[in-house]
């Protein structure tokens, strides 16, 4: 079994993933396989609303110009998906929401090629708007027919400074948990 998780903060290496390795420690614990994929640095350009992925049904995006097929085929590899955000605005980054539409309209029109797949939100605000960036993450996973594990509490994080969310003790144990919840899942899944 394998779980990818994509960090779409434009920091790397910094509060969302963070809170992306504390789940993913978790899932190798459990022998999980793991990868961490970070769009910082990465072009990836919103939907043209072309179409061609509809006509094609190749499991990929007709733009190819940027990280966007990278990405949808690690998540089409996975039997996990682990989606990481800090909060912009009260809601996702743009490069975020650059891959949920395209790998939204890509597994959808090739047979629902994430449906049954095992996704979780991951969230870090410095103060608010965390809930709405969580439910966006969680819209595509219910969209896609994915299956999503809870944690102890929202898969939620404060801080803004590089590092900052490492003092969160109670997000630091809701990843852990989310960790085990979704290797657990993973498990009954998969057999």
């Amino acid at each position: 079994m394998k779980v990818v998780a994509i960090n779409g903060s434009a920091r790397k290496g910094g509060n969302t993933a963070l809170m992306l390795r504390k789940v993913l420690e978790q899932l190798e614990a459990e022998g999980i396989e793991t990868e961490l994929i970070e769009l910082s640095g990465k072009a990836m350009h919103g939907c043209i609303a072309c179409y061609k992925c509809i006509k094609n049904k190749d499991r990929r995006c007709a733009v190819d110009n940027d990280f966007a097929n990278d990405c949808i085929a690690a998540m089409d590899a996975a039997d996990g998906i682990v989606l990481g955000s800090p909060t912009y605005f009260a809601n996702v980054t743009a490069e975020m929401k650059a891959l949920i539409d395209r790998a939204g309209m890509v597994g959808r029109v090739n047979g629902d090629m994430f449906a049954l797949k095992v996704g979780a939100p991951v969230v870090v605000s410095r103060r608010g708007g965390d809930m709405l960036t969580f439910n966006a993450l969680n819209a595509f996973f219910f969209i896609e027919q994915m299956v999503v594990p809870g944690s102890r509490y929202w898969n939620l994080g404060r801080g803004m400074d590089k590092g900052q969310v490492a003092d969160d003790a109670e997000a630091m144990e809701t990843m852990e948990i989310l960790g085990q919840n979704m290797a657990w899942l993973l498990r009954k899944i998969h057999g």
